[in-house]
């Protein structure tokens, strides 16, 4: 759960993005802020997804908002997923999963076998990336191609999303009752 709540600064902005570019980005950047403090109050280091997130709605947010205001909302969003796609897929390829941080806070998790415990970090974050390059590609065709309608790329982002928590939810529940079993 701790992973989802790293990605709350994006699931409200992707939400919200439709009401208002700006007002999401500031929320965006808002809940980041305060995910990232939550975070370091409660284990003083940095993660790599929270310190992203934070930067990422930081200056998203002050470009839109003071240096140009007529940015889309196409273009916001694709730079927004491109960046998260980018932040995370780094580390998957140095055979760092970004999940392990957040992984290590449950108790649950950090009691299996090393072998397991990375596996699952690296199809948890394995799918995060493949759901942010889905949101990349769909947020970039709209971007770059503006005939094509933006509530498309809007539900493929919402899309990819809920399979993403789906699987963050269920697949360690799922590992964790083999294991056992």
């Amino acid at each position: 759960m701790n992973l989802i709540v790293g990605f709350a600064p994006f699931i409200l902005f992707t939400l919200l993005s439709r009401l208002s570019a700006d007002l999401a980005l500031w929320i965006a950047f808002a809940a980041a802020f305060v995910v990232t403090i939550r975070d370091f109050v409660e284990s003083p280091t940095l993660r790599l997804l929270d310190i992203g997130s934070l930067a990422l709605f930081a200056l998203l947010a002050l470009v839109r908002g003071f240096l140009d205001p007529n940015l889309s909302l196409a273009a916001v969003r694709f730079i927004a997923a491109l960046s998260l796609f980018l932040l995370l897929a780094a580390p998957l390829v140095l055979k760092r999963p970004f999940s392990v941080d957040y992984a290590r806070l449950d108790p649950k998790e950090a009691d299996w076998p090393p072998a397991l415990f990375l596996k699952v970090n690296y199809l948890v974050s394995g799918v995060w990336v493949a759901a942010f390059a889905v949101m990349a590609i769909a947020d970039g065709a709209v971007t770059f191609a503006p005939e094509l309608p933006l509530y498309a790329s809007i539900a493929v982002s919402v899309v990819a999303l809920a399979a993403a928590i789906t699987f963050t939810l269920r697949y360690p529940t799922l590992v964790a009752k083999r294991a056992k079993g």
